[in-house]
Parts: C-alpha cells; structure tokens; sequence
C-alpha cells in the first residue's frame, strides 16, 4: 500500500567516513576545545531525578482505568524513557563519572535501564562503540538497518509501520547482524531488569508494568522525538553521513540533536556540544542540518526516495578491531 520507494540498495562509499578528519582539522585550529574533554558529573543528578519522576508516575497510574494508563504513557512516559536512553548514551561514553571509573558508570547505566523495561544498556555500550569507530561498516554498525528491512519496508504503509515499531528493530537487529557473546555485564543487566519489572508488577499491579513497557515503545516508536533516529545518519542529502539538528527537544535529548559534533568529538558531554559549534562555527555551519524532527519523520514516510535503504555504508576493510 502507497508508493514503492526507489532505492533499492544502500549508498555503497569507498572514502573513510568524515569525522576523524575534520576533529584534526579543527583541534589544529582551536586546541582549546580539549578543555571541554572531561565528565560531566550533573548527569549523576539529572538521570537520578529522571528515575525517581518515572518511578513516581508508575505509583501513580497504578489505579487509573486502561485508557489513561496508555494516554500517560504516551503523553508523559514516552518522553521521560525516551529521553533516558539518550542518558544511557551519555554514559556509554563514561561521562558521568569519566574513564577513569568505568565500570561505575556501566553499573550507573543499569540503574538507568530500570524504567526502560527492557535490559540493553550494556549491550548498547558495546556496539555504540563500534558504530562510533566503524560508522557505516557492514555487518559492524548496527546502528545501520539491515538489508531486510531495506528490502522488505519499501512503500509508504510499511515505512509507517517500520518507524512505529523501531524500538523492536534498535533492539533485537544487534542479534541477528553482528552477534557477540554475552558477557557477565549483561547477564547482570537482565537479571537486574527482570527483578525490577517482577517487582514493579508485585507492589504496584499490572497498569504499572503496562505503562512502562508502553511507554518505551511509544517513546522510541511514532513519536515526534524519535524523529533523531532517522535524523542522526539517514541520507536526507546525497552523501551527506550524519546530521545534526538544532531545535528545541535537544533540551529533553541531552542535546543528542548535535549529532556532527558528537561524532566530531566524541569524547566531549552532551551539555557542551553547543560550545563545540559556537567556536568551530565555520565548520559547522554550513553544513546541512534539521530543525524539525517532525518533518524529519513525515518526509521519510511520505518521500519516496527515502527508505530503510536511505544510509550510507562502507565494506569492511577487515582490519576492525572490535570492542
């Protein structure tokens, strides 16, 4: 049903993806961006009350009838869970507590994990990585859809129901594209989420469990904030790798919209990436970018020449080294 896309394959580049180069160019020009290469302790805080907020709203839709279990869910928890995996992201880089305290910041993400409901965190850490060094690597980046579902999502109705349910693709497509073995990290993540989600069903009922696990798949699914998955790295412009976005709903993504900036320095917070563009201006400024995830969503299901297939991708050079 609805127009079949026209791409048929992904955007296939031999060149090195742009990020390392241009983080060279501009620390050569502006060294005093290194300054802004430490952790950012206020994320502790800010994921911590996030937490307590969600834990709060699960008491409080407890007894509510099953329309406005879901309405909440939508209206208020989508956007809190949403927003906490972006606070997952942050400390997958290790910023809450910096490097030098890793393994604190792995524990600190599975505390983050709890109001998702579903154990990923951990695991997200691991490819994130990956995606990081090896952007657009077949078989490596799994932030990158796979060629099923570029195949198979090809018309505007299964476009639609591909971004509805993109939670189950961000999920499960690690599995299925470049498996790992389970570390005991990760065993510890879905021991951990699958005690609390027992324990949020025992003490505070069923409507409770519901509105958590709907309010992630709302939250990552058709919801105007999700439009930053498609934003980050789909190929709205010929060739153009990564994209950031400078609206207002960075406010509630830890500012994840900078997405140029993030790649540029990964090893730099969320809450100072504005910095990073306000002093490499040239840089950044020209470059194509989004001021509306809304229309981001809309254009990749209405437009025809924008599909799962709509990525750039690069062949393993086979030298990877993988986290």
């Amino acid at each position: 049903m609805g127009s079949r896309v026209s791409r048929e394959d992904f955007e296939w580049v031999d060149t090195d993806e742009p990020h390392a180069q241009r983080r060279r160019e501009i620390l050569a020009k502006y060294p005093e961006i290194k300054s802004l290469m430490k952790p950012d302790p206020n994320l502790i805080w800010i994921i911590s009350v996030m937490f307590l907020v969600q834990l709060a709203s699960f008491y409080l839709v407890k007894d509510l009838d099953w329309k406005w279990v879901i309405f909440w869910s939508f209206v208020f928890g989508s956007s809190i869970n949403h927003s906490m995996t972006l606070g997952i992201h942050e400390i997958s880089h290790n910023f809450p507590f910096g490097h030098h305290r890793a393994l604190w910041n792995r524990w600190f993400g599975i505390f983050a994990n709890l109001p998702i409901g579903v154990p990923y965190s951990i695991s997200y850490k691991i490819y994130h990585m990956d995606h990081h060094r090896y952007l657009g690597a077949d078989g490596i980046d799994v932030d990158a859809p796979s060629h099923f579902e570029g195949w198979f999502f090809c018309t505007t109705l299964r476009k639609l129901i591909w971004v509805v349910f993109q939670p189950f693709f961000i999920f499960f497509r690690p599995y299925f594209v470049n498996p790992r073995p389970v570390t005991y990290l990760e065993n510890i993540n879905i021991v951990t989420q699958i005690s609390f989600n027992i324990m949020i069903y025992y003490v505070l009922g069923i409507k409770a469990l519901v509105y958590m696990l709907a309010a992630s798949l709302l939250g990552l699914g058709l919801n105007p904030i999700s439009g930053h998955f498609l934003a980050d790295h789909y190929m709205f412009l010929k060739g153009q790798d990564t994209n950031s976005y400078y609206g207002p709903l960075n406010f509630l993504m830890f500012n994840g919209g900078y997405h140029n900036e993030h790649h540029d320095f990964p090893s730099i917070p969320g809450s100072r990436l504005p910095q990073v563009r306000k002093i490499a201006a040239e840089y950044y400024d020209e470059l194509p970018h989004h001021n509306s995830w809304v229309k981001v969503l809309y254009d990749f299901v209405m437009d025809d020449t924008l599909s799962p297939y709509s990525r750039i991708k690069r062949p393993p050079k086979g030298n990877e080294v993988l986290q």
